[in-house]
C-alpha cells in the first residue's frame, strides 16, 4: 500500500490542529492593548502556580493560562464604564464581577479604574476565587489607578 506525501501532510496537519484546539489558551485572543508596557511588566511576574493550577500558557501577548483553562488572564482591555455590577476591592485593586458574561461554569472579573484593564476568567472548578484575586491583585497593583468602584454606602 502506497502512502502519498499529501496523505502524510494531511494527517500531520490534522494532528497539529487537534492538538492546538485542545491546548490551554486556545480561543483566547490578546486584548487590543496587550503590548502596553503595563501588560509586559505584569507578564514578567506571572506566578508559576495560581490556586494550585500550574502556569500552562503564555503564548500570546497579555494572555496567561493556569491549568487546563482553569484560570485565564488577559491584560490590555479597555476599562469598563461605570456599572451596577458588583465590585470588590482586593488589596487595593477593584474587580468588577461581570455577571452577564459569567456562565458555563466560569466567572469573569475585570479590573476597574486602571488602564489598561485586566480580565480574569475563573472556572468554577477553582474553589479559591478569593485567593486567585489576591494573587492577581499583586500583578495588577502596579498598573496606575485613576478611579475606584463606588458602592451604595459611597453615594
Amino acid at each position: 500500500m502506497a502512502v502519498t506525501a499529501a496523505a502524510i501532510g494531511a494527517l500531520t496537519g490534522g494532528v497539529l490542529v487537534a492538538r492546538q484546539v485542545s491546548s490551554p489558551g486556545y480561543g483566547f485572543e490578546s486584548a487590543p492593548r496587550a503590548e502596553r508596557p503595563e501588560c509586559e511588566k505584569a507578564a514578567s511576574r506571572y506566578p508559576d502556580r495560581l490556586a494550585g493550577q500550574r502556569l500552562t500558557f503564555t503564548g500570546r501577548p497579555g494572555v496567561a493560562v493556569w491549568g487546563d483553562d482553569a484560570i485565564v488572564l488577559r491584560c490590555g482591555l479597555t476599562p469598563p464604564a461605570p456599572t451596577v455590577d458588583p465590585c470588590a476591592n482586593v488589596n487595593g485593586v477593584d474587580w468588577v464581577f461581570l455577571e452577564d458574561r459569567s456562565k458555563d461554569g466560569k466567572k469573569v472579573v475585570l479590573t476597574y479604574g486602571r488602564t489598561p484593564a485586566v480580565e480574569a476568567v475563573v472556572s468554577d472548578k477553582v474553589a479559591a476565587m478569593d485567593a486567585v484575586l489576591v494573587d492577581l491583585s499583586k500583578l495588577v497593583e502596579p498598573i496606575k489607578k485613576y478611579t475606584r468602584c463606588l458602592n451604595s454606602e459611597d453615594v
